[in-house]
């Protein structure tokens, strides 16, 4: 399906035209209650992360929680950007990146949900979620097997969407920016006129047209969200969600050398523009557009039990094509190995690639909720099936150093005087053209949990079985799991609440051990967690510490060791400490996050991208009195040096520090802001691979905003 730029501005129109004919719009507007300072620690519910509404400070696991609210305050852009003042989390470890977004947690990259569906599988092949369609985002850390099925031992980070409200309201909002960057946007909800408040809609629209850091790479996002709540009775609510997006863009990872970025080139003592564009205009591009269909249900059995579900149909495809350096290094390496003539000493080799990427999934979970007391025990009872059932594709064709190895030298590119135009004939592609088979995925889980009180202590035993089947369309292979999580918290009444757990998680490893002959089996992660909570009683707020020590077991052979029993002896662990604090001081809010980690893999190496250290405080002062209306906030993030390395190759990326600053007025109707990330406009690397390529970080982005809020 594709959205044209007049049907998205159409879209847009439509929310703002809708806000602009309720009579209610001039009478909505709510001064004291939106000037009024309020914590916002966030909360979860039935479709969150947890699955469920348990506070977070009774909750025996490591839970992070982003608001709107707070995330716009940071100046929000993509969703990386929204996690990265979160303990424990990388937002951006490949760094600025158009294609997606790929947080890690703990060390380990995470996948992404929305409303407790997993909504994205494989690479490269569907449109990335968009901010202004979301309310909150979490990070349930470390693993989550128990409630998920197969998964990352990092945890996962759940998204959840804006949905109707019973009161009208809304907002129209225009964004304007360095880099070319345009955005208007309009959210409007309310009950549906005559429904007598059993129906209520929302309609959310974005359209957005920008350029980055890096020329050539550009962006036109359209997002169109409209949802439907029915409430035939005052315990039963249906909502429906949908989305449709579409973005046209480029591949804003340009996968640089090392040499002449994280290192002066050896020959010539300089470094390169580690925002050079390497593509080819005329070549590259990635356009994504999805379509989804949310389902989330709600009944009210009686005073003990309560029926849930979530559905998702969700469908989307990927046009990339993009050109990047091959890592073959300058001309001395094309001289010396290849007889070329003679280049600059900047001059690479480019691999070209072409890949045609679709995605459909069909997911479902129904679970039932008992609430009930057994003598002095009060139980929260979940239990419930998920299944889902995922579809990937990916064609491609693959040009490797754009035939250099052969003796051709036509598309060789000069980093420091690029020079656009020269790319192959599609006919060359079309030749080397991999059509692959489809693969399918499909898993089956039944769960089970139950969070005990008793007077002041907290308990919670989980236990999941799953059975995943993996067809790759030549071999199908059959993994069955069963994972657990225990918990206990003991909630003191001055406000402290001391807690441990235990928990696992698996995912599965497609193929053949050629040692045993059997299909390797799912990589097995356990994590023991030990933390204390302090919600205070002397003002708002919640502060957390902990430590975590997961283990992931069933990886490759320890540097491929001789005689061993499977291809699958090694194991790797992660260890660290975590504190993440929300406090209000009458009108200022300070957020403050640090976290260390001790991450290895199976030969004892440091885990990639994944810095030992992080830290961050954001401050926001929304003053009252005669300074009313006014608000300002500041903040910096830390990020620790990070390795990359293997037996013969070893590369530290330096630690980088950013500032980022917001300043704004509120009055009536209105809000506008102006919202500087990485003020001091650093230049910085977040990493940088043994493979051979770095990756820029994101360079100063300063944005205006107004909204009309009613």
């Amino acid at each position: 399906m594709s959205i044209s730029k007049v049907g998205a501005v159409s879209t847009v129109a439509l929310v703002i035209g809708m806000a602009a004919a309720s009579p209610a719009l001039a009478q909505s507007s709510d001064d004291e209650s939106r000037q009024e300072t309020v914590i916002v620690t966030g909360t979860t519910g039935s479709f969150g992360a947890t699955k469920n509404e348990t506070p977070i400070v009774e909750t025996a696991r490591s839970l992070s929680v982003e608001t709107s609210d707070m995330f716009i305050d940071k100046g929000a852009l993509r969703l990386a950007d929204t996690l990265t003042y979160v303990a424990g989390v990388t937002a951006e470890p490949y760094g600025f990146s158009t294609r997606g977004d790929f947080p890690f947690s703990r060390g380990l990259s995470i996948p992404r949900y929305r409303d407790s569906v997993q909504e994205l599988f494989g690479s490269y092949n569907s449109t990335r979620a968009d901010v202004y369609t979301i309310e909150q985002v979490e990070v349930l850390k470390g693993p989550a097997s128990v409630l998920y099925g197969q998964g990352s031992p990092g945890g996962i980070a759940n998204y959840v969407s804006k949905t109707p409200q019973e009161d009208f309201g809304g907002e129209i909002a225009a964004e304007l920016g360095n880099f070319d960057r345009y955005q208007i946007a309009g959210d409007v909800t309310g009950p549906v006129a005559g429904s007598d408040g059993k129906l209520l809609y929302r309609v959310v629209g974005v359209y957005r047209d920008t350029g980055t850091q890096i020329d050539e790479v550009d962006e036109t996002t359209t997002v169109f969200m409209p949802s439907l709540s029915w409430l035939p009775t005052p315990d039963t609510k249906f909502t429906i969600i949908g989305l449709l997006q579409e973005t046209d863009s480029d591949a804003a990872a340009q996968f640089i050398p090392i040499e002449g970025t994280l290192e002066p080139h050896n020959v010539t003592g300089e470094f390169i523009d580690t925002d050079v564009y390497v593509g080819e205009p005329g070549f590259n591009r990635y356009d994504t557009d999805s379509q989804q269909v949310t389902l989330l249900a709600e009944h009210r059995i009686n005073d003990v039990f309560k029926l849930e579900a979530t559905a998702l149909w969700r469908s989307g495809e990927a046009d990339y094509h993009q050109a990047w350096p091959t890592f073959t290094g300058a001309s001395r390496y094309l001289n010396q190995y290849l007889g070329a003539p003679l280049f600059t000493e900047t001059t690479v080799a480019r691999t070209f690639y072409q890949g045609d990427n679709t995605f459909d999934q069909l997911a479902g979970d129904v679970r039932v909720r008992a609430d009930f007391t057994t003598g002095a025990f009060e139980h929260q009872l979940l239990a419930g099936v998920q299944y889902q059932d995922v579809e990937t594709d990916s064609d491609s064709s693959y040009y490797f150093a754009g035939g250099v190895l052969q003796g051709d030298f036509s598309y060789v590119f000069d980093l420091a005087n690029p020079v656009y135009g020269n790319y192959p004939d599609q006919a060359v592609f079309d030749a080397i053209y991999n059509d692959n088979p489809a693969s399918t995925v499909q898993d089956l889980g039944i769960y089970v949990s139950d969070q005990i009180s008793y007077e002041n202590w907290r308990f919670t035993l989980g236990l999941r079985s799953d059975n995943v089947e993996n067809d790759s369309g030549t071999v199908v292979q059959d993994d069955d799991a069963i994972s657990t999580s225990v918990g206990v918290l003991y909630r003191f009444d001055n406000g402290f609440a001391p807690y441990a757990s235990y928990s696992e998680s698996f995912e599965t490893v497609v193929g053949t051990d050629t040692t045993t002959g059997n299909p390797l089996k799912p990589q097995e992660a356990r994590q023991y967690e030990v933390g204390v909570k302090y919600e205070p009683s002397a003002f708002p707020g919640l502060i957390t510490l902990n430590y975590f020590d997961i283990e992931i077991s069933n990886l490759g052979n320890p540097n491929s060791l001789p005689g061993a029993a499977s291809q699958q002896e090694g194991v790797g662990t992660l260890k660290g400490f975590e504190f993440e604090s929300h406090v209000q001081f009458d009108t200022v809010y300070v957020q403050a996050a640090f976290s260390t980690l001790d991450a290895e893999d199976p030969n004892g190496f440091q885990l990639a991208a994944a810095p030992e250290t992080q830290g961050s405080v954001w401050a926001t002062w929304r003053p009252d009195g005669q300074w009313t209306g006014f608000k300002s906030g500041a903040g910096v993030r830390y990020v620790g040096e990070t390795v990359s390395e293997n037996g013969t190759l070893r590369y530290v990326t330096p630690d980088y520090t950013l500032g980022d600053l917001m300043v704004g007025y509120e009055w009536d109707q209105w809000d506008f802001a102006i919202n500087a990330r990485n003020i001091t406009d650093e230049d910085y690397l977040t990493g940088c691979l043994t493979r051979g390529d770095c990756f820029p970080g994101q360079r100063r982005t300063v944005v205006a905003s107004l909204r009309y809020k009613f």
